[in-house]
């Protein structure tokens, strides 16, 4: 979905550097709020993200490495050890906003020999206006976890996460405990 997602925004890119559609496409929230909060969008400004829309890659991402809000950030315990992680629906509402040129893939699916775990590689892609970049990365769970979701999403979304964490997105968490 988020690879025709960003197909449809490449070819409305096209358009809007033009300059034919510039008025077509609503404003779009920011981090700060219209009261000076930190957050995301209200209901009213969840229209067509464009601010990253003609943008340079280096701007792009500079965007996507400021820290993420602490409000998006959730917690959970796995195997005795409390863990930080932004839930992959946040990742990708994130994405859409500071880089809404960006595309989204599995590259493969991989069960282990022995069929207890599954691996998922996942390719992220942004485009700037002067180049494109991707960052890969992989996800692993057991096929016997008993938790929300099935194997292969799980997986996925922990994939995806680790991807967009090698474009700068919610890469502080990884090393918070060092600072």
């Amino acid at each position: 979905m988020a690879a025709s997602l960003g197909l449809r925004l490449k070819a409305a890119t096209s358009t809007l550097r033009s300059g034919a559609a510039a008025t077509l496409l609503p404003r779009t929230c920011s981090w700060e709020t219209a009261k000076g909060r930190r957050g995301f969008c209200s209901e009213a400004e969840k229209d067509v993200p464009t601010s990253g829309i003609g943008r340079p890659l280096a701007k792009i991402l500079k965007e996507l490495n400021k820290k993420v809000p602490d409000s998006a950030i959730k917690t959970r315990v796995e195997d005795g050890f409390s863990m930080k992680y932004i839930p992959w629906h946040t990742v990708n509402r994130i994405m859409n906003l500071h880089a809404p040129e960006w595309s989204g893939e599995v590259r493969s699916v991989t069960y282990s020999p022995d069929g207890n775990t599954v691996t998922v590689a996942y390719r992220v892609t942004l485009y700037g206006t002067d180049a494109e970049i991707y960052r890969e990365s992989t996800g692993t769970t057991s096929v016997n976890d008993k938790g929300y979701g099935d194997p292969v999403q799980k997986a996925e979304a922990m994939a995806f996460r680790r991807a967009c964490a090698r474009l700068g997105l919610g890469l502080h968490l990884y090393h918070e405990d060092a600072l």
